[in-house]
């Protein structure tokens, strides 16, 4: 239920954010507003490709490759759940939540809305689902690499389950 109330409200947020931008940023000069100015703006853009404009008009290729790829972490979510650990079902959850929320502008508007600009450093304009994808990926690699991830993907030594459920005690480390 968790992974379904994070994934919602990233959609929900993401959406609302989205159209806030486009109905707000896109009457405006340049569609910017400088909220910091030479630091951080709102600024509008449809990217029609990939993270910092890879892979422009190839619209059906990320429409097909997020149905599989949205497909095998909700099998896998749902597979997993009792042995899944809670920072694991987050981490997928804001990616699954990302994934389906540029999904929708893909597939609805033939384009994702990006709004938020970090002028200081000359980053690519993003919204809340590609924060959403980042911030998952970026825990998700930090889960496998050093906390219960690791020995979650690990095989399990003989006589010992790979990790125990939520709330049980787990093998001594």
């Amino acid at each position: 239920m968790l992974v379904i109330i994070i994934a919602a409200a990233v959609v929900a947020l993401d959406q609302v954010t989205k159209l806030l931008a486009a109905n707000l940023l896109t009457v405006l000069p340049a569609n910017t507003y400088a909220l910091w100015p030479g630091i951080f703006h709102l600024t509008y853009t449809e990217n029609r490709g990939a993270a910092f404009g890879m892979l422009q008009n190839a619209r059906w290729f990320f429409i097909i490759t997020t149905v599989i790829a949205c497909g095998i972490m909700i099998w896998f979510l749902h597979k997993e759940r009792g042995k899944m650990h809670l920072l694991m079902r987050v981490t997928l959850a804001l990616i699954l939540g990302g994934a389906l929320g540029n999904f929708i502008d893909r597939l609805f508007l033939g384009y994702v809305r990006d709004m938020f600009s970090a002028v200081i450093i000359n980053f690519a304009i993003f919204n809340v689902a590609d924060s959403a994808v980042s911030v998952g990926c970026v825990l998700l690699f930090i889960d496998l690499l050093f906390l219960k991830g690791k020995r979650y993907m690990a095989d399990p030594p003989k006589g010992e389950k790979a990790l125990p459920k939520e709330g049980g005690a787990g093998p001594a480390e």
